[in-house]
């Protein structure tokens, strides 16, 4: 059985962070963005499978903070792409051809990874999945609380609703890992609330679609709220364009969503770390290094919304920041790189 470390809580700006418990941090470091420490020696790999995508685009640029915070590691090899497992496999075996020494993945399939991750660690190679959990035994695993994420975000919408009504149901991408405990999640929650229906469509995790497919549904027909899988922002713009007053919606730590939430739209954010990518790489130099390190790191969210929230919301909003940037910069004792070196996105000699 997996050992594992609980961490809750939110980061913004540097100001709040995660509280891990039950962990060592790994080394830091006051490297200048890009720079490379003198006993830098590791190269690190990426595995993506959803180019494009902002918060998987922070979490590379966490790993390659992580990366440069730490002084350790000469090079990030990052392979982003849109595909499934099978060309995720492909991916894979051309880190390990490159002569990674560790891989950071978020994984396309809880299962179908596990012979090429078992063929990595035969290599030496230490691998950490992260956002989404495989169950490979060589893998280490650092992950948000998916289910929890999806019953906090469905319990939260259905009180907000009374109880009563439809909830547009948004989710991911159908078997993706992530998406499949978010909707264990959603379940559980809405068992408790026999008089909440809901309609569920497909955004593949892109805002634009998202967006679209929003005004699609809100022109068809009423919703009493919106429950998003991360396309939270271009949701709530949809009810302006289709000129119809806001319902709650529920979504991730997005910047322009949260601007949205201040400026007295309803909803709440269920925090989602894109920062898990730094927290991977954290992990791997530590294995690295020759410590002992828990297999299992899990993140757990909490629900953020003006009513109970609003001073962490406005420490974590800021008008200069892209509207997709995740607000969580830190993860106290998982992370150990600067807001600066983060916002950067350049890994060691970029």
């Amino acid at each position: 059985m997996r050992q594992f470390t609980k961490a809750s809580g939110f980061a913004a700006l540097a100001a709040f962070t995660l509280i891990a418990t039950g962990c060592s941090t790994g080394g830091g470091g006051e490297a200048e963005p890009g720079a490379g420490g003198d006993d830098a020696q590791y190269v690190i790999g990426v595995s993506n499978t959803l180019a494009g995508n902002g918060w998987r685009e922070e979490m590379i640029c966490a790993v390659k903070a992580e990366a440069v915070a730490s002084g350790q590691v000469s090079k990030v090899i990052a392979i982003s792409k849109n595909g499934g497992p099978t060309e995720q496999i492909q991916d894979l075996q051309n880190l390990i051809s490159q002569g990674v020494d560790a891989i950071i993945v978020n994984p396309a399939d809880r299962e179908k990874l596990n012979p090429i991750i078992e063929e990595a660690e035969a290599q030496g190679i230490v691998v950490v999945a992260v956002d989404s959990p495989v169950t490979a035994e060589s893998a280490y695993v650092a992950v948000n609380d998916q289910v929890e994420w999806g019953r906090l975000n469905a319990a939260w919408l259905a009180e907000a609703m009374g109880g009563t009504g439809e909830i547009l149901y948004m989710r991911g991408i159908d078997g993706v890992p992530a998406d499949t405990d978010r909707d264990t999640g959603f379940k559980e929650a809405l068992a408790g609330f026999p008089d909440i229906t809901y309609k569920t469509v497909w955004t593949g995790w892109d805002y634009t679609k998202g967006g679209e497919i929003a005004v699609q549904e809100l022109s068809a027909a009423d919703y009493q709220g919106v429950w998003t899988s991360g396309t939270d922002y271009t949701v709530v713009n949809a009810f302006e364009t289709v000129n119809k007053e806001p319902v709650p919606v529920t979504g991730q730590e997005t910047n322009a969503f949260i601007g949205q939430l201040l400026d007295g739209k309803p909803g709440a954010v269920i925090t989602n770390p894109a920062i898990i990518g730094g927290v991977g790489a954290n992990i791997a130099l530590r294995v690295l290094n020759g410590e002992q390190v828990e297999r299992e790191t899990v993140l757990t969210p909490q629900v953020l919304d003006v009513e109970t929230s609003r001073d962490v919301l406005e420490s974590s909003y800021s008008a200069e920041r892209d509207e997709l940037y995740n607000a969580t910069l830190s993860i106290e004792g998982q992370t150990t790189f600067t807001p600066e070196q983060l916002t950067s996105c350049k890994g060691p000699g970029e």
